[in-house]
């Protein structure tokens, strides 16, 4: 990829989108893109890290491996967002492992290029505390939902959430982000309980399950549903 293909990108994320041309064409040295397919390995836990990613297209799962095979997914990320910024602050090794969901073209940024651009621009700065605050508290609200909610509401919440203002009144249908495995193991659900719930929903009428579409004809009576008490 060209570099001026790399500085028009950059110009399109919001991240970046404050930079002026000259310090987009002075971050542009420290960037590099990076295409790759669906199920190939960005990094493994452990690995070492050395700047941060930002997705122009596809989507990216970052996990915990165990011993037994099994993962954790921690995030899905989608074009727009960037990741590995808490790290590289630290200087640490990767806590997770990134995987490709799909087909995705990403920008690699470089420590260098990072700190530099944050020393020159406050605004750069303000935008990625943002970014990680934002980051920290949607975990902060995963773990109270592992914590106090059933299975049951925290689907629901996941259901809703993938709604904007416009349609959370009307009939719409969604797609899921990812297989119905990743998904319950963001929610921390097992597939079979994941299963169990789109089945209890669509029993009563409050989704339409046709793989990973999912029809909601009334979101407002599926958000009172998952008020009620657990049976």
């Amino acid at each position: 990829m060209s570099q001026i293909d790399i500085v028009q990108h950059l110009r399109h994320q919001p991240l970046f989108q404050q930079l002026s041309d000259r310090q987009l064409a002075a971050l542009q040295s420290h960037v590099r893109a990076q295409r790759g397919d669906r199920g190939q390995l960005l990094f493994q836990r452990g690995d070492d890290c050395d700047g941060m990613y930002l997705v122009v297209y596809g989507k990216v799962k970052l996990a915990i491996p165990s011993p037994q095979g099994v993962e954790k997914v921690v995030e899905i990320i989608h074009p727009g967002q960037s990741f590995a910024e808490a790290v590289m602050f630290l200087g640490k090794p990767y806590p997770v492992l990134a995987q490709l969901l799909e087909d995705s073209l990403l920008l690699h940024i470089g420590a260098a290029g990072v700190f530099q651009t944050l020393a020159e621009d406050p605004g750069f700065a303000r935008n990625m505390l943002a970014g990680m605050s934002l980051r920290l508290h949607s975990m902060v609200r995963d773990v109270e939902r592992y914590s106090v909610e059933s299975a049951l509401q925290r689907v629901i919440g996941y259901l809703l959430q993938q709604l904007d203002d416009a349609s959370a009144g009307e009939k719409v249908v969604l797609t899921l982000e990812a297989s119905k495995n990743l998904v319950a193991s963001r929610l921390n659900l097992t597939p079979e309980t994941f299963s169990r719930v789109l089945q209890q929903l669509s029993k009563a009428g409050l989704v339409e399950v046709d793989g990973r579409d999912i029809a909601l004809p009334d979101p407002a009576a599926l958000a009172n549903y998952g008020m009620a008490p657990p049976a």
